[in-house]
């Protein structure tokens, strides 16, 4: 008998990476918080593994996520964006791109950090779910609407309630492995 994982997790090697050692720990380092964030905007209305399998180009195409070149990028480098067919390439999720790293770093000049910004909706600190089964997990939560609320009042796009819990669950503001998962006592415990 193998190692439990969480249903989701197929088995494709990138997947199970990323659930092993990812999904669900806690980040606190805007470069990575910038992009989870991004990826979670790509991936809207698709299914996470396309994200994964496009990953590393999409860092090139980003600039490794730098979110000032991001916040920069002119009609030029839009063009190539949309010219690349290693990445998503959705016009008005690579406006959006630009456009959350320019809220992206407003957020950091109010409040020091993004990290700051976005761990406050938690209290700092994970939450401690209690899945014992994939159809128990919920696709939103109260958490996430009102900080996809407020992340949409400061101008950011593509991040509605869903692709919020999903960026909380990747980022580890929430433990959502599910209980029977190996995963699951490893990550309560950072």
């Amino acid at each position: 008998m193998g190692v439990k994982r969480c249903g989701w997790v197929s088995e494709d090697p990138l997947y199970i990476a990323y659930h092993d050692k990812e999904w669900g720990v806690p980040v606190h380092d805007d470069q990575q918080l910038f992009e989870f964030l991004i990826l979670e905007t790509f991936q809207a209305g698709l299914s996470w593994i396309t994200v994964l399998r496009k990953r590393e180009n999409f860092r090139i195409a980003f600039d490794f996520f730098d979110v000032e070149k991001v916040a920069a990028y002119d009609d030029e480098k839009i063009q190539s964006l949309l010219g690349n067919a290693g990445i998503i390439r959705n016009k008005l999720k690579i406006h959006a791109a630009i456009g959350n790293a320019l809220a992206f770093i407003a957020v950091q000049k109010e409040f020091g950090s993004f990290d700051k910004y976005i761990w406050q909706f938690v209290d700092g600190k994970p939450k401690q779910n209690s899945i014992d089964n994939l159809r128990n997990l919920p696709p939103n939560t109260q958490i996430s609407d009102i900080l996809s609320k407020d992340l949409k009042k400061r101008g950011f796009k593509f991040v509605g309630s869903t692709v919020v819990y999903a960026h909380m669950q990747a980022t580890g503001m929430v433990n959502d492995h599910t209980t029977d998962c190996f995963r699951y006592k490893e990550v309560q415990e950072m």
